[in-house]
């Protein structure tokens, strides 16, 4: 048989997001770098992203956020943008949602910036017109 030599298998690598638990400290833009919220994921460690200043980028997600910080369409980022590239950003930090709302009451956010606008929380404000999608059928 042969002789093992890693450490663990795939729950090892998993590990444990005990350290998500205790707060850390809120992080503000400094100059080369932007908040922006995720329009869309893309794959391959990429990401559309609308920036506060008004310009979508694309997004790279760096190798030490890669696989073990998950960014989803909604989210609040902060980006560093690139000098020789403006179309493109480098994604640095992903904020906590509690954090995102103290970015927002600190004036750092706009306030048209919606914060919950995932996958369930922006179905219940868009909708304008409440009768758009009853069908009546007539006999």
């Amino acid at each position: 048989m042969p002789k093992n030599k890693g450490k663990g298998g795939k729950n090892r690598k998993r590990g444990k997001n005990e350290a998500d638990d205790e707060k850390r400290e809120l992080v503000f833009k400094e100059d080369g770098q932007e908040y922006a919220q995720v329009l869309r994921m893309l794959g391959n460690g990429r990401c559309e992203a609308t920036c506060i200043d008004g310009t979508k980028r694309l997004c790279h997600i760096r190798g030490k956020m890669h696989k073990k910080v998950w960014i989803a369409a909604g989210d609040i980022i902060l980006v560093g943008l690139r000098d020789y590239q403006d179309d493109k950003a480098d994604v640095i930090l992903k904020y906590m949602p509690d954090e995102a709302r103290l970015l927002k009451a600190y004036g750092e956010l706009p306030e048209n910036t919606r914060l919950n606008e995932g996958i369930a929380g922006g179905l219940d404000e868009e909708e304008d017109g409440a009768g758009d999608d009853y069908i009546d059928y007539v006999a």
